[in-house]
């Protein structure tokens, strides 16, 4: 699970976290896919730390896409 902290002024009761009130400066754990919809509002929420990547090996197993050789002609 990823981390936020609520940076807004006053406590906020949040429905995704189970109705749960979270207040001013409180750090809490959020699910690694709404991570971005809670630090998009930087009035609101700020990053502290970011979900973790479970499937590296899905990025290895992905093929390098190579470009097509130019031909020239001529």
């Amino acid at each position: 699970m990823a981390r936020v902290r609520y940076v807004g002024p006053e406590p906020v009761t949040v429905p995704e976290l189970g109705g749960r009130e979270v207040q001013p400066d409180e750090i809490v754990e959020v699910p690694d896919d709404r991570f971005e919809g809670y630090v998009c509002q930087p009035l609101n929420w700020e990053g502290i730390e970011e979900p973790k990547d479970e499937k590296p090996s899905a990025k290895k197993s992905t093929p390098a896409v190579k470009a097509a050789p130019s031909s020239k002609e001529g």
